[in-house]
């Protein structure tokens, strides 16, 4: 069972409003990161945290599950484990951004074979830059646990370097946006 990981517990205080109710294409960015993983992942959780009533609705209505990051000042680390935590049963877990609106299917069936085939992790990487979404096996998932509020998830994967494959990917696994500037970049691009 291969699970997906939301994180959308984020204040979105450069953007000036909540990023993932903004549109990409015509639909909500939020539904956009939920829609992808259909026919990918056995499960979605969305995790949440600054305002959650809002997009509390919306994941309702969705074939997702949502957890409360009480701690999510903390940073994405805080929120990833949160979302780990309530991935009971999988076997493998993305680790998705919030504001990462351009996601291939294509990559996740290609993250989801190579693990399959034994990797530990895989990311896609564009340009020599390593982006996002990054698939984790279980066997993982007790280091990310055990992460203290200080350190990042890079720490577990700098550790796996060598158990980490990499798929060339296109600009859209590098690409996110924190700002109305940002934003308009990736409506134009994509």
């Amino acid at each position: 069972m291969i699970g997906a990981v939301i994180l959308a517990a984020g204040e979105s205080s450069r953007m000036g409003e909540p990023k993932l109710l903004l549109e990409i294409k015509g639909e909500l960015v939020i539904k956009r990161l939920i829609n992808v993983f259909e026919g990918i992942v056995d499960k979605k959780v969305v995790v949440l945290g600054h305002e959650p009533e809002n997009l509390i609705p919306i994941i309702n209505k969705s074939n997702a599950e949502w957890v409360i990051n009480e701690d999510y000042k903390e940073g994405m680390s805080s929120s990833f484990k949160t979302g780990v935590s309530a991935l009971e049963g999988c076997d493998a877990a993305f680790l998705v951004l919030g504001d990462q609106p351009i996601i291939r299917k294509d990559y996740l069936k290609k993250a989801v074979n190579a693990w399959k085939k034994s990797a530990k992790m895989v990311s896609p990487i564009h340009n020599g830059k390593k982006g996002h979404p990054v698939l984790f096996d279980q066997s993982l998932f007790n280091e990310i646990l055990a992460l203290n509020k200080d350190e990042t998830v890079r720490k577990v994967i700098h550790a796996h370097d060598d158990e980490h494959e990499l798929i060339e990917s296109g600009e859209w696994a590098i690409t996110d946006f924190d700002t109305p500037e940002d934003y308009e970049r990736v409506k134009k691009k994509f």
